[in-house]
């Protein structure tokens, strides 16, 4: 664990030091090497279910995956930042680049801490690195309410979250995972404790976010830079997953009873959003909406808490990170010689850019889940689980998948596809910086079709 969370913190001092010519090779390449350094997570050989750095940090075969893609985000991040931000004054690159660095340490010790306080202390730090992010470079006069929406949503879920957590620690003494797996169930019926129950839960299901509670995110990814976008859908809403993923299995037997309308409501969310795609003339919100209608998926499989259910929410939420940030840098792309995040605006371009057409025709099947996507895997896993479940709803899944299959190939045509503008006819050749960045999403999401159990999380 030390040998990631070290290299990142010194990565700090390179930002500032290095001479202004180099600086951003430098950063680059280190981050390139912590991300393949982090590879080594996924050998797991051990009997134990935790690999042990000391008492409060501990990586196990959840929270690897997790691990890993967020340091192999930060070179990606880095990357699509380079071209808004070389026009920029020296120290203010210095300090969006500090910002980046801090979030990713903040994640690394959020994903592998045993403590559930230390957990929800690094899952509301991640809250300041982005906000700034957002209201410093964020692209529209919004970003501040942007901001606001996306601080305000977050905290007032979690503020809950941190009182059932000290209420834990009063009653058992103790808020390690490591004890917490083996919980005194007594007196569970009482309403205090459906309270505790509904407040561990909804500081996650705001961070995922359930459909209801999904308003700051579309506010939040239109308003942001590409690397805001990329660390919001790539590793931010899995940080509300991962935490259901561990506090569920304390809050048993009452979940059986408890689950049922935010189950609906996840469920039900998957058609809403995909349905609310379908009529998107904003590219990025059309993302963003899309990684709603996903996490509806991943809350509704880790609800039921099936080993199946549980695989498959892991495996979708890895996979979407992969493909959903690789769907904000083509966006961004498109935006960085259109100046436009307008459908209608930006098509055609299959004629002028053919390489990046490939780029998006690939990243629009892995998101309607093509075979052999590992997207298909989670959502097969999730479905098949859900549908054991209830037979019901096989209903709501298959319109939903559907819906996602229309929308993703809406938004392939509508970007790609059609009479060429003539204003796009003198648009800059895609360069091999961007294009880099796209096989480096595509990259893993390939490799992840040979060897899936590496990502199946604690059940396979």
């Amino acid at each position: 664990m030390l040998k990631i969370l070290i290299p990142t913190i010194l990565l700090f001092p390179i930002s500032w030091v290095s001479p202004k010519k180099w600086m951003w090779t430098s950063i680059i390449s280190n981050s390139l090497l912590i991300a393949l350094l982090s590879l080594s997570w996924f050998k797991w050989d051990l009997e134990v279910g935790w690999d042990y750095s000391n008492m409060f940090l501990a990586i196990d075969p959840l929270s690897a995956p997790l691990l890993a893609l967020t340091c192999w985000l930060l070179p990606l991040m880095l990357i699509a930042s380079l071209k808004h931000l070389t026009s920029e004054p020296h120290k203010r690159q210095q300090i969006y680049i500090s910002l980046l660095i801090t979030l990713q340490t903040f994640l690394i010790l959020a994903f592998s801490a045993t403590e559930m306080i230390l957990f929800y202390v690094m899952f509301e730090a991640t809250l300041i690195p982005t906000l700034i992010i957002i209201t410093r470079w964020g692209n529209q006069t919004e970003r501040l309410n942007a901001g606001i929406y996306f601080l305000f949503y977050t905290l007032a879920g979690s503020l809950p979250l941190l009182i059932a957590l000290l209420t834990l620690q009063k009653d058992l003494g103790t808020l390690s995972m490591l004890i917490l797996q083996y919980p005194n169930t007594t007196n569970l019926q009482t309403w205090t404790n459906k309270f505790w129950w509904v407040a561990c839960m909804i500081a996650f299901l705001v961070k995922m976010p359930l459909y209801g509670v999904h308003l700051w995110l579309p506010k939040a990814h239109v308003e942001a830079p590409i690397a805001g976008s990329m660390i919001l859908a790539a590793v931010l809403l899995k940080l509300g997953g991962y935490g259901m993923m561990r506090i569920i299995v304390l809050l048993n037997p009452l979940s059986k009873e408890m689950i049922y309308p935010f189950l609906i409501l996840a469920i039900w969310g998957i058609i809403m959003t995909s349905s609310i795609c379908l009529r998107q003339t904003d590219l990025k919100s059309l993302i963003a909406y899309s990684s709603v209608s996903h996490m509806g998926l991943v809350a509704a499989a880790i609800l039921i808490q099936t080993p199946w259910s549980f695989a498959g929410a892991t495996t979708l939420m890895i996979a979407h990170g992969l493909i959903s940030s690789m769907l904000f840098c083509l966006a961004n792309t498109n935006y960085e010689r259109l100046y436009s995040r307008t459908l209608l605006l930006a098509r055609g371009t299959q004629i002028i850019l053919p390489l990046m057409a490939t780029s998006w025709f690939l990243a629009n099947l892995a998101n309607l889940a093509l075979p052999p996507s590992p997207n298909l895997m989670g959502e097969l896993l999730i479905i098949t689980s859900l549908f054991k479940w209830s037979s019901w709803t096989i209903t709501l899944t298959g319109t939903g998948i559907l819906l996602t299959a229309s929308y993703s190939l809406y938004m392939f045509l509508m970007t790609q596809r059609g009479p060429t503008p003539q204003h796009m006819l003198m648009l800059t050749p895609s360069h091999t910086r961007e294009h880099l960045l796209m096989y480096l999403h595509l990259l893993p999401t390939i490799m992840l079709i040979t060897k899936p159990e590496i990502i199946l999380g604690w059940t396979f």
